[in-house]
């Protein structure tokens, strides 16, 4: 059974959340501390994490940043809930490590259709057993993403971008496209929200010192470079 952690201190949205989450057969477990959530999260080992930004103790955009940092937890799918809709704290939020954001007062048949393509995204499936470009492989049996020698450690969402950008080579991928295919489009994601997880794609990528294999196509998208002077093509999905 998926087990989902709910990381809330407001009562009602609790029994709420609790309420739908296993209404649709997920299990759950609840946190309403920020001091208690890595114990939690760790013993429990969550498929999916609905974490508050307002928290006792610890701030939920702090516990993200650490969830991230916590091999154990890092690749674990993390949608952030909300009061705070300004952009800049959305995209504080994802740049943090969060893989979706919703703000309250939020729809419940949204949530839980988010919940869905974030787990769909954390289990990718491929008619391939592994996908290569350049230095790098996608092993799809493994779940494991290689730079040469270098294991490249990747959230569900970026792991979903870059078996998209490396299913299609050489073309540029606009960023409608990449909500598409990557969110689904039955969900309402902002266009910034593609760029902050390429952002975080990238990082990733290159911590190694190697050289930055996504090319920026200016209001057109992202593609992966074939080769420095060999321009991208246009593609559209």
């Amino acid at each position: 059974m998926i087990k989902i952690m709910i990381v809330e201190d407001e009562v009602g949205l609790v029994t709420l959340l609790k309420y739908n989450l296993e209404k649709q057969g997920y299990e759950t477990n609840v946190v309403m501390d920020g001091k208690d959530v890595m114990r939690e999260a760790l013993l429990e080992k969550p498929d999916l994490i609905l974490l508050d930004w307002m928290l006792p103790n610890v701030q939920g955009i702090d516990l993200c940043r650490e969830i991230r940092k916590t091999y154990e937890l890092r690749n674990t799918p993390l949608i952030m809930l909300t009061a705070r809709g300004d952009e800049a704290d959305k995209v504080r939020g994802l740049s943090y490590g969060a893989d979706d954001y919703m703000t309250k007062p939020f729809s419940v048949p949204e949530l839980m259709a988010r919940i869905v393509a974030l787990l769909r995204r954390s289990q990718p499936v491929s008619t391939q057993e592994n996908l290569s470009f350049a230095d790098i492989t996608m092993d799809f049996s493994k779940r494991r993403v290689t730079r040469g020698d270098r294991h490249v450690h990747l959230g569900p969402t970026e792991f979903r971008l870059l078996q998209f950008l490396m299913e299609k080579p050489g073309h540029v991928l606009s960023r409608e496209s990449l909500l598409k295919s990557v969110w689904g489009g039955a969900i309402h994601v902002e266009l910034r929200t593609v760029d902050v997880h390429i952002r975080r794609l990238r990082r990733a990528l290159n911590e190694g010192g190697e050289a930055d294999i996504i090319r920026t196509v200016r209001s057109a998208g992202y593609a992966l470079e074939v080769s420095s002077d060999e321009p991208a093509e246009e593609y559209e999905d």
